[in-house]
């Protein structure tokens, strides 16, 4: 776990149902509903970029076809060339057998309308804060006037990239405890022109940071210890480090709320991601007036606080 996949060699042993894709499926759309098939039959797990088999399906086939995402549907009646074929074909296979995330496989992801890449360095970017990045995070910001933002483990860079475009006036400051996946966010920032913008520091939280921020925000690890125990196979493929955070989900969050006040500027505010942990942070902040961000495209838990909810916070 955390090393990079190799998928530079596609299986030789395809079953008879596989074989019979490659030689007589011919369009996108044929391989897309035979793979959506598959995928359903075999009862993968979705939640690195889809969240269904057909939308999983045409991730895997269009990358084979040489086609991006968002291509005219069109397209998807274009037939496609027999090593075309047997690449979607081996794609799909390896998504089944070997239960690997599909941008692992592909090498790239989505986010915030952003194309990343992406490898097992680092979790697969997914978290819905995107669309609130999009969004500049207004009205608690003004996109125009913000200078500085600090992302809190930032995996293989794609908040901090998202934001650096979010907010053209501003430097980004992005932290992880990891120096692979920083390598692979320093590959994201060079081939986004961002490196001169966004910073890119071994730091565990706040420990390598001295700066103050108008916008702190982080997908910090969350998963508690019962449900690590029972991940799925797709999840145990990414970095553990990204996802394990103690008996309650809440070891980092703990950290990041306790230092959040000494690294904002005036009017500052700190978004977090802390999914299905939302029970948990509540418990054990009752007193904290957390601010849970609408998300329109799925996900939860999300909040928003202001820096003057954060004053005299130090643990819950």
């Amino acid at each position: 776990m955390g090393g990079v996949i190799d998928v530079s060699a596609p299986p030789d042993d395809l079953d008879d149902h596989a074989r019979m894709a490659v030689a007589e499926l011919r369009t996108v759309t044929d391989l897309v509903r035979w793979g959506a098939a598959r995928l359903d039959e075999a009862r993968v797990v979705f939640g690195h970029g889809a969240d269904n088999a057909v939308d999983e399906a045409i991730a895997l086939v269009l990358p084979a076809a040489g086609l991006r995402p968002g291509a005219p549907e069109s397209l998807f009646a274009s037939r496609l060339a027999t090593p075309e074929r047997r690449a979607a074909v081996d794609l799909i296979v390896r998504r089944i057998r070997e239960r690997i995330p599909a941008p692992y496989l592909t090498g790239r992801a989505w986010f915030a309308g952003l194309e990343f890449a992406c490898d097992a360095r680092a979790l697969v970017p997914r978290s819905p804060i995107a669309e609130w990045i999009e969004r500049g995070f207004e009205p608690w910001l003004d996109p125009d006037v913000v200078e500085r933002v600090l992302e809190i483990g930032t995996g293989g860079g794609a908040i901090a990239i998202a934001c650096a475009a979010a907010f053209p006036n501003a430097t980004v400051d992005a932290v992880d405890v990891s120096g692979a996946a920083l390598e692979l966010a320093r590959e994201n920032c060079a081939a986004h022109g961002v490196s001169d913008r966004v910073r890119l520091l071994e730091s565990d939280v706040y420990a390598g940071v001295s700066d103050r921020y108008d916008l702190i925000v982080s997908n910090p690890p969350y998963v508690d210890a019962p449900t690590m125990a029972t991940l799925d196979a797709e999840y145990r493929h990414e970095p553990r480090i990204g996802l394990e955070a103690g008996a309650d989900g809440l070891d980092c969050v703990r950290r990041i709320l306790a230092g959040a006040s000494a690294h904002f500027r005036s009017g500052g505010v700190l978004v977090c991601e802390v999914g299905a942990s939302r029970q948990a942070l509540e418990g054990a902040y009752p007193a904290v007036p957390f601010t849970w961000l609408d998300l329109e495209r799925g996900g939860e838990g999300v909040f928003l606080l202001e820096a003057t909810q954060l004053d005299g916070l130090e643990r819950g």
